[in-house]
């Protein structure tokens, strides 16, 4: 019989409370949903990546361990932070290629927008993650579609239910958090905040 969501989120509450059981029970449970993760991430980078699914996923896996001190709602809330730590490899992964060049052009990614198709090259991964960073101090809301749509490969079904949101709301709030984006890796000059819709 698959496991529920309920299943998910009982072990990962468990293990938050400090059954350590829980976690060996758990990782059978997630690993599907952490290489789907892997997947779509690893997707988006360029051929011949040196960072490959499955260590991606080790790598955030360990991360995920050490992140004991997180209190687990429920396996969306899960899913939120495997995908924001699996960017955050990437990210590091980058810049540790980038310094071996002495300061070489880090990794480039294509933003999945038409505006950004038409350009010669996609955004740089650090400047994205820097974007996207300075994105979730102005709304962190939209900043999270834009990691668990772009980066995690969440369908808008998957990013309304980790978020507790509509999927009308996805949809909105997807399509200006990419405009704010495009502006800003476009050097926008300042940071305003975007429309809020509810």
């Amino acid at each position: 019989m698959a496991a529920t969501p309920q299943d998910v989120t009982q072990l990962l509450q468990a293990w938050s409370d400090g059954d350590e059981t829980a976690l060996d029970r758990l990782i059978p449970l997630v690993e599907a949903e952490l290489r789907r993760l892997a997947g779509a991430y690893m997707r988006r980078e360029r051929q011949g990546h040196t960072l490959q699914a499955t260590e991606l996923v080790n790598e955030a896996f360990l991360r995920l361990v050490g992140a004991r001190h997180v209190q687990w709602q429920d396996r969306a809330h899960f899913v939120g932070i495997a995908a924001r730590l699996m960017r955050q490899v990437l990210v590091d992964h980058a810049r540790t290629r980038a310094s071996q060049k002495h300061g070489g052009a880090a990794t480039r990614i294509p933003f999945d927008d038409a505006r950004l198709e038409a350009a010669e090259s996609g955004p740089d991964l650090i400047d994205l993650n820097r974007a996207l960073d300075a994105f979730s101090s102005i709304d962190a809301r939209r900043s999270q579609i834009v990691e668990l749509r772009y980066f995690g490969g969440l369908t808008l079904e998957e990013t309304a239910e980790v978020l507790h949101v509509s999927v009308e709301t996805v949809k909105r709030d997807w399509r200006l958090a990419k405009l704010w984006l495009l502006r800003e890796l476009n050097g926008g000059k300042h940071l305003s905040r975007p429309e809020r819709q509810r």
